[in-house]
Parts: structure tokens; sequence; C-alpha cells
């Protein structure tokens, strides 16, 4: 697979710095690190609010950085977690005196050294705390599912609270509450290839999908035969439909990376028939590349119940780039 890249071992830093100097206007660089963080700087007074990973996922993370959602977003290797001496220059860029809020995704190497960052941070008295998302539903056992495209409406809703001026507790607390009710699966018909080695995260020929992918290359939970789309959105629904209960939903159709825009909206257009005949309204809907893989064919489906509060978080100003209403 060709990769428009310079050195593979330069890609998160050359992106990094492109991104800075593409928008000056939004984003700055800790010196040293492959850390964004805000142009304007920590805001007096505000609840920080800090989030990232591995890189691959654009535009998460450093693309929701912004008013209005995170100040800051730690990049790590390609689907390798930031180290927590990066984790703690992240959440010092963000600290704007009333204390940092971290996301982070239930994967091993993200929660350990974030908790970590979160330590240092307190020994230098910058008080955090942190939320871990695991939305997703292909995994059996709660405790070991991971955090994917759902990722992105706790950044949003806990963004928009913490820029109204939320303590870091009642952030914390609408974190959380979207983190525990937000639910997401995904699928793939082509892998992503990762940079280094120029090799597939996993082989799939041309009659083969896999069902139930996360959002670092792997394989999913289960391979099944290549159908159509249609076949395809009742699969993912089953699973999703047992977890939340028909009313008032935020839908979001998340590109992996490599899928055109084109099947995403044919996608989206089976997603909300099927959910409309089964008794849910969809009150906000979401289309295009929130939490990809690389440049992996697929999507996944994310679904969070509304109430009045978290949509009116939802439809708050945004000044990120990948989170633009």
């Amino acid at each position: 697979m060709k990769k428009l890249i310079g050195e593979a071992n330069e890609l998160v830093s050359q992106m990094v710095e492109g991104m800075v100097h593409a928008h000056p206007e939004l984003y700055g660089r800790v010196e040293g690190f492959n850390v964004i963080c805000r142009a304007d700087g920590a805001k007096s007074g505000k609840v920080g609010l800090v989030s990232g990973g591995g890189s691959g996922h654009e535009p998460a993370h450093a693309g929701y950085v912004g008013d209005g959602m995170l100040d800051a977003a730690v990049c790590g290797e390609v689907f390798t977690s930031p180290t927590p001496d990066m984790v703690l220059e992240g959440i010092k860029a963000a600290d704007g005196g009333n204390g940092v809020l971290l996301v982070v995704k239930n994967y091993a190497g993200d929660v350990m050294n974030f908790e970590l960052a979160a330590e240092l941070a307190d020994a230098e008295g910058i008080k955090v705390d942190h939320v871990v998302v695991a939305d997703d539903v292909a995994i059996s056992n709660k405790e070991d599912r991971r955090g994917v495209a759902g990722t992105v409406f706790v950044h949003k809703i806990a963004g928009a609270a913490a820029a109204s001026g939320k303590s870091l507790s009642e952030v914390k607390a609408l974190a959380e509450k979207v983190a525990t009710n937000v639910r997401s699966m995904g699928m793939a018909v082509e892998p992503c290839y990762m940079p280094v080695s120029g090799k597939p995260g996993f082989d799939l020929n041309e009659e083969e999908m896999e069902i139930g992918i996360g959002i670092h290359g792997e394989r999913g939970v289960e391979r099944k035969p290549t159908t159509n789309v249609d076949a395809i959105v009742d699969d993912l629904l089953d699973h999703l439909k047992k977890e939340v209960s028909p009313g008032e939903v935020a839908v979001m159709v998340n590109g992996m990376g490599g899928t055109p825009l084109s099947e995403l909206y044919v996608t989206y257009h089976f997603v909300a028939k099927k959910l409309e005949d089964a008794g849910y309204t969809l009150k906000r809907k979401y289309v295009g590349n929130y939490m990809t893989s690389l440049e992996m064919h697929g999507f996944s489906i994310t679904l969070l119940p509304l109430d009045e509060e978290m949509t009116g978080y939802l439809d708050a100003p945004s000044a990120a780039l990948g989170f633009k209403l």
C-alpha cells in the first residue's frame, strides 16, 4: 500500500506541525511534544478538557481542539498510546486553574498512561479527574469494551458544558452520563495499512467482511460473506437496539477513513429508515469521518439517547474543525 508520507517515523510529528501551520488561529503546539493545544491558551477559570491516544483516527483527536470542545489533544504514534509525560504536557496546556478532565478510551495503555499522568499533575498541584469511554457493543463483556466513535459525543457535550462554566465535578458527571449511555458498532470490507510496515491490519478477501472491528486496524469479532449495506445495517442495528431503547437519539454514521461520502449517505439512508420504523426519533444526525482507522473501508453506527440537556450541549457552538455544526 502506497502512503503519502515522508519518513514513516516522522509521520505524527509532521502531521502535528502541518496542522498547526495550516490553522494558526486555532492550534498551538507544546514545544518538544506532539501535543496540540488551543492557540489562545488555557481559559482562566474554565475546566480544561484533554483527550488523545494513538494517531491514525483523524480528525480525532486534534481536530476536536477548539472553543467548545477540547483544550488539548495528545497525539501518540499511530495506534500507540501516548506516554504519561506527553499527557502531562496536555494537562498543563489545558489547565485554567479550575481543574482538568481527561476523556480516555478504554484501552489498557491509554487508561494506564492517562491515570499516571493525572497522578503526576496532582503532584504539581493541578486537580485532574477522568472519564473512560467504552461504547463498542461488539464486545460482549462490558468491562472489556473499546472506546470508539461514541467518544466524539463525550468530547462535544463535555466540552460545551466546560465552556458554559460548569465545575469539574459537573463536567465529569455529564461526561459520564454520555459515556454510560452511548453505544457504537462498526464493520469493514477492507483493512487499513500500517505506515511503517505497509502491511494490512488483517487479511480479507473480496468475498469477506469483518463485523465488529475496532479503530486500531484490528479485525472484527466475526467474519462474514460480503453482502449489501442494507443487510449490514440490519446486523449492526440488531446489536445496538438491544442496548438503546426507542426514543429520541443522536445517530452518527462514521466513516473509517477510506469510505466515500456517497457510501456513508447510502448507509445513513438505511440506518434512518430502519430506526424510524423501529420507533426511534432521530433528533440529531451526523454523517462523515469522526473517528477513523487510517484508510479502512467501512463504517460504524453510534446511538446516543438524548434528553434536553444533552441536546442543548450538542447544539452549542464549536470552533473545532472536526465538528462543525
